[in-house]
């Protein structure tokens, strides 16, 4: 089977590693954003990847549990197949929303106790306000984003 965009997927998936995300899950997440229509067998990914069975198995089950992938069962097939889940990107970014608002108040707290470096203060106060913004404003962009799409779709 020819892999086509293997370079691309694996630039894709060192950014998201360097972003903070596991290398293995990456590289499977960016493997599928190039996947055929009817996704990839684990054996396939493993092969298109050139790694074991049971990486690419530890990396669908992460990548399910974090409903960025989507197991595809097909009639009269017994392999699962395995492909992106719809709004998969969009999903991420906005399922992170709630972390940058507590993280937000975190900082806000370190510069509470922190009144004597008023510097310091100023930065974490800089930095909480950024963070709630991106919580407040996550949300609204995948919103405006589908409406994009939808206008374009039609």
């Amino acid at each position: 089977m020819e892999f086509p965009g293997i370079e691309p997927a694996e630039q894709a998936a060192a950014m998201m590693t360097a972003a903070g995300m596991a290398r293995m899950p990456a590289r499977v997440m960016m493997a599928l954003v190039g996947s055929p229509d009817e996704g990839y067998t684990a054996a396939e990914l493993a092969g298109r990847l050139g790694v074991s069975a049971g990486a690419v198995s530890g990396a669908v089950r992460y990548l399910q549990s974090m409903r960025i992938i989507q197991r595809l069962s097909r009639p009269g097939d017994r392999r699962d197949r395995y492909d992106l889940a719809d709004d998969a990107f969009a999903g991420v970014v906005t399922g992170n929303a709630p972390l940058y608002a507590r993280l937000g108040d975190l900082m806000e707290r370190i510069a509470d106790e922190n009144t004597d470096a008023p510097i310091s203060v100023a930065r974490a106060r800089d930095v909480a306000d950024f963070l709630r913004f991106l919580a407040e404003r996550m949300p609204q962009l995948a919103d405006e984003w589908q409406a994009q799409r939808a206008a374009r779709e039609r």
